[in-house]
């Protein structure tokens, strides 16, 4: 059975934080040469709570890192915006990270031993500490591969950019952007258990990423029954958004997600999606996509049959000439903010 949750907590303490709670924001603030606020408004933009200022709550590992954020401004010359915007991601990004991998421990505990959800989350609680620095390993690597990913593209993008010509209010980017949103969600989920549902939920983001980064493209972000994608090229847009509507309408094969450890009898079945692919300009911000062309996508996708692809004229024009792909006009719809728009079905040459 697990210790006690207190004296678990005081372990995880000592390894995940790097020692003893013996410093105060103002030691914080003295030692890296700030105010006391801006070690107060790093700490929130973190997403954490922070106690009163004179009280013993903060490592050396937090005053590491307090340095650190101060050394961005003065040895890099960033803006203390910028700064507080790249923590603000940090902690953004690592919550969710971190949740979904405790969840994760849970539901794999839970099933593998047979138990409760309150004693799985104890026996996590109880592990935690050996578990962490392996996750950790994971997380730096994992960031470091993801980094050198971006470079690349920015380096291809700058080979191939060549002039940007006079109009500087374009949007910056040139990306297929696309949605690939759950038919029937509540109704497909209607009943199901806190596993099966789990499951169920794990099953479509899992599908989905496996087949948007097989092809070329980067999951932007899930939206609970929606994915968002982009890709660098319309014609890898196009063959994410029919691997979507493909891998994901087709019926389970339920002997191979049994051996798989794979859905429970209550989310078994067919997931279908309707999809929306849009070619045009972005704003990356936030590590989310912005503009009309997302808007368009997501609309086309509102009005797309299950298990199809729809996109419109512009993005037509630029996948006409590709034998891998089938174009055919539909009737104009009146599109909410977007006005009349002719959609486009998108389809697999036979």
């Amino acid at each position: 059975m697990p210790e006690d949750p207190a004296s678990t907590v005081a372990e995880i303490d000592a390894v995940l934080l790097g020692g003893e709670r013996t410093y105060s924001a103002h030691d914080l603030a003295s030692r890296a040469g700030i105010g006391v606020e801006l070690v107060l408004g790093f700490w929130s933009t973190l997403g954490l709570p922070h106690p009163d200022p004179d009280d013993a709550f903060y490592t050396e590992a937090d005053a590491e890192a307090v340095d650190r954020a101060a050394s961005l401004t003065r040895a890099h010359g960033l803006d203390l915006r910028t700064v507080l915007t790249v923590t603000r991601a940090l902690g953004h990004t690592s919550d969710r990270l971190a949740l979904w991998q405790v969840e994760a421990l849970v539901e794999d505990m839970s099933s593998r031993y047979e138990l409760d959800d309150t004693t799985a989350r104890l026996l996590v609680l109880d592990r935690l500490a050996d578990l962490a620095p392996v996750l950790e390993a994971q997380l730096v690597h994992s960031y470091r591969r993801q980094l050198a990913a971006i470079a690349g593209r920015y380096a291809a993008e700058f080979a191939e950019m060549g002039d940007p010509g006079p109009d500087r209010t374009m949007l910056p980017l040139a990306r297929a952007v696309g949605f690939a949103d759950m038919v029937s969600f509540t109704r497909r989920t209607a009943g199901l258990g806190s596993t099966d549902l789990s499951q169920f939920v794990q099953r479509f983001e899992a599908a989905a990423r496996d087949v948007v980064t097989a092809v070329g493209g980067r999951v932007v972000k899930t939206i609970g029954d929606a994915v968002l994608f982009v890709a660098d090229d319309p014609a890898t847009g196009a063959a994410v958004a029919l691997g979507l509507a493909d891998a994901l309408g087709r019926e389970l094969d339920v002997d191979s997600a049994r051996a798989s450890g794979g859905l429970a009898e209550g989310a078994r079945g067919v997931t279908p999606v309707r999809v929306g692919m849009v070619w045009g300009r972005v704003l990356s911000r936030f590590g989310d996509v912005f503009g009309p062309t997302v808007n368009l996508a997501a609309r086309l996708t509102d009005i797309a049959e299950p298990s199809s692809v729809l996109t419109d004229t512009v993005t037509a024009r630029a996948l006409a000439d590709d034998p891998r792909f089938v174009l055919t006009p539909g009737t104009p719809h009146e599109l909410q903010g977007l006005g009349l728009v002719t959609p486009v079905e998108l389809r697999a040459a036979e």
